[in-house]
C-alpha cells in the first residue's frame, strides 16, 4: 500500500532502528532517521537530554513539510524517530493527518532487562566516533517513557 507512514515506539535499543530498517526494505520505503540526521547536522553539539530535545524539535520541525509533500506525492515513508511521549506521538499524528494518509505506529515492546541486553551488544559495536550509552542514561532516558494508548487514536502493530 502507497501513502503510508510507518513509525515506531519504544524504548532505547528496543529493536525499533532494525525494524525501521526492514520496514523500509519490505515497502520500497523512504527511510529517514532522527539518529543520523542529528549526527550529521549537530556532531558535537548533543551532551545532555535537554540538548536532545532542542535539536530534536529542529529537525522535526525542518523536516514536517517535507514529510508531508513525500507522503501527499505517493510515497510511503519509514520515520526511526521516536513516538515514546504523548508529546512526540503528536508529531507524527500531525503528519499523518495533514497529508491525509494511512499510519502504522510499531511498538517494539521490550523489557527493561532486555532493552539493557542489547544496548550493551550495540556498544561493543560501535564505531569510534559514536557514544557509548551506559545503564545511567537509559534510565534517566526511559522515564520519560509512556506507553501508548488505544484514546490516543494510533494504529498499533505490537511487535
Amino acid at each position: 500500500m502507497k501513502n503510508r507512514l510507518h513509525f515506531m515506539c519504544g524504548k532505547m535499543a528496543a529493536g525499533k532502528s532494525t525494524l525501521s530498517k526492514k520496514l523500509s526494505k519490505e515497502h520500497n520505503a523512504i527511510f529517514l532517521s532522527e539518529d543520523e540526521l542529528l549526527k550529521k547536522l549537530y556532531p558535537d553539539e548533543i551532551k545532555t537530554i535537554e540538548d536532545y530535545i532542542k535539536y530534536s524539535k529542529r529537525v522535526k520541525d525542518t523536516m514536517f513539510e517535507f514529510i508531508v509533500d513525500l507522503l501527499k506525492k505517493g510515497n510511503e515513508v519509514v520515520l526511526d524517530f521516536p513516538a515514546n511521549t504523548v508529546s512526540q506521538r503528536q508529531w507524527f499524528k500531525d503528519i499523518f493527518e495533514t497529508a491525509n494518509v494511512e499510519h502504522m505506529m510499531y511498538y517494539v515492546k521490550r523489557s527493561d532487562d532486555i532493552c539493557k541486553e542489547q544496548l550493551k551488544k550495540r556498544n561493543e559495536n560501535l564505531s569510534k566516533d559514536a557514544p557509548l550509552i551506559d545503564e545511567a542514561t537509559f534510565d534517566a532516558i526511559t522515564k520519560y517513557f509512556q506507553e501508548p494508548k488505544e484514546e490516543e487514536g494510533f494504529n498499533i502493530k505490537y511487535e
